[in-house]
């Protein structure tokens, strides 16, 4: 099975970017599946994006756990016959916690949960994030700038063995970067 991550900020472009790969694979006549994290069909999904919505520490904290364990559980659900996984937002999650705790997690979830070759991180700058999320209806609690930078270091720190995809330029020179990724590893 191929396994396939895409993560970054807020607005880096995760999930049209895990869509056209989706369609993709569908087009090739393969079988796949796409999960977004945090999912709205677990329980865990449903409380992380709650405590997105709240302020505070501890909501910080409440999210965080709720968004690992929505993940941990997408990861123990059966995909049995298909052919392309697809995560959006997977373990860069951590990257919301304070450091040293972000680098502990992380480590102690890529020693229990699968990774893979296909690990991208959609990068762009905070400013450019927030730009990009101006028209939602609810601002999550990391929507701001401080937070955003804080993050991206966190997280960019966290990448070793990804492939760091700027996604300043159009959706089409993005893709063409994640498809050179996916390609070079079907010859």
């Amino acid at each position: 099975m191929r396994f396939i991550v895409v993560d970054g900020l807020d607005g880096s472009g995760k999930t049209t970017h895990a869509e056209l790969i989706q369609k993709k694979y569908l087009e090739k006549g393969k079988k796949v599946v796409l999960r977004s994290h945090p999912s709205d069909d677990t329980k865990y999904g449903q409380k992380a994006k709650k405590a997105l919505l709240g302020r505070g520490k501890w909501n910080k904290t409440k999210a965080t756990v709720y968004y690992a364990l929505d993940v941990i559980n997408s990861v123990r659900t059966g995909y049995g016959g298909v052919e392309t996984l697809i995560f959006v937002r997977y373990l860069m999650g951590v990257a919301y916690l304070p450091l040293p705790l972000a680098k502990i997690f992380y480590w102690v979830l890529t020693a229990f949960l699968p990774t893979s070759d296909y690990m991208f991180f959609l990068d762009l700058t905070p400013e450019e994030s927030l730009h990009r999320m101006e028209d939602r209806d609810a601002e999550e609690m990391f929507e701001n700038l401080e937070d955003l930078m804080k993050v991206r270091r966190k997280a960019l720190s966290l990448t070793k063995g990804w492939h760091v995809i700027d996604t300043s330029g159009t959706i089409e020179e993005v893709q063409a970067k994640i498809d050179s990724v996916l390609e070079g590893s079907e010859n």
